[in-house]
């Protein structure tokens, strides 16, 4: 797995999430549990992971959304 977005906005995670599941791409988001030990106020930023394999497509498909990638 590799790590695609790194973000504290729910929001662009969804938005992420439904863009590759458009496109046929399996994603995973991490660190989501970590908002019940923290309160809900946003600190500790959610990781959207996708296979190595398909890492390239899923980082055009976000850019060409306006979405930043990491890496």
């Amino acid at each position: 797995m590799k790590q695609l977005l790194r973000t504290t906005d729910p929001t662009s995670i969804a938005f992420a999430q439904a863009l590759l599941q458009g496109e046929g791409i399996d994603c995973f988001e991490m660190d989501v549990n970590m908002s019940v030990l923290e309160g809900s106020i946003g600190i500790f930023p959610r990781r959207l992971m996708v296979r190595e394999v398909d890492y390239d497509r899923a980082a055009r498909t976000l850019t060409d959304n306006g979405i930043g990638v990491d890496g």
